[in-house]
């Protein structure tokens, strides 16, 4: 093969694949047409403009990106959107609104659980799935008696929102918000 027999011309539209793909976004039925190399996140923010789910590292490593899908908390730059059709997604848009805060929401205001905000959306997102999956009695890493119901302890909690980073260091902030919503609807 000589060097002019190698095309250098972008590809074009028709040259890449695409899917159609159908989720529920916050209640709403949306359909997009994605490059099927499009993670659920840039699906997200970049076909549906919801921009409440940050991209921090984009490696999975932060969980500013953390959206919950079917119920489960994922980390969306790992997912790619053609995998979510079909699937119910729940993003920090569909939460709660500035006129009606959901409980989580009230209180990271009320406990100062941010700082610069960066990664709220997915701590916030994060956090409720944190106290479903303890009411659904899944273990995690640190949870000592299978067999019994697994308490709501500062301990889980930690374990559990271990992969959403606050560079900021709200931690302490953000624990204390999180107790006060399990200790509220327990």
């Amino acid at each position: 093969m000589s060097p002019s027999d190698v095309s250098t011309a972008p590809p074009s539209d028709t040259d890449i694949p695409c899917s159609s793909v159908q989720l529920t976004v916050n209640g709403t039925a949306q359909t997009l047409t994605v490059d099927n190399r499009t993670t659920l996140l840039d699906a997200l923010r970049e076909g549906l403009h919801l921009t409440g789910t940050k991209k921090g590292c984009d490696h999975g490593q932060c969980g500013a990106c953390t959206v919950t899908v079917n119920g489960r908390r994922i980390n969306s730059c790992l997912s790619l959107a053609v995998m979510h059709d079909g699937d119910d997604v729940t993003t920090i848009e569909g939460v709660g609104t500035p006129d009606a805060l959901d409980p989580m929401q009230a209180a990271f205001v009320e406990h100062d659980g941010f700082q610069c905000g960066y990664c709220t959306p997915g701590q916030i997102c994060s956090a409720k799935a944190v106290l479903e999956e303890i009411r659904q009695n899944v273990p995690s890493h640190v949870t000592k008696n299978l067999m019994e119901t697994i308490p709501i302890s500062e301990t889980e909690i930690r374990e559990r929102m271990s992969g959403n980073i606050c560079r900021c260091g709200a931690y302490a902030n953000i624990l204390a918000a999180i107790t006060q919503v399990a200790e509220g609807s327990a």
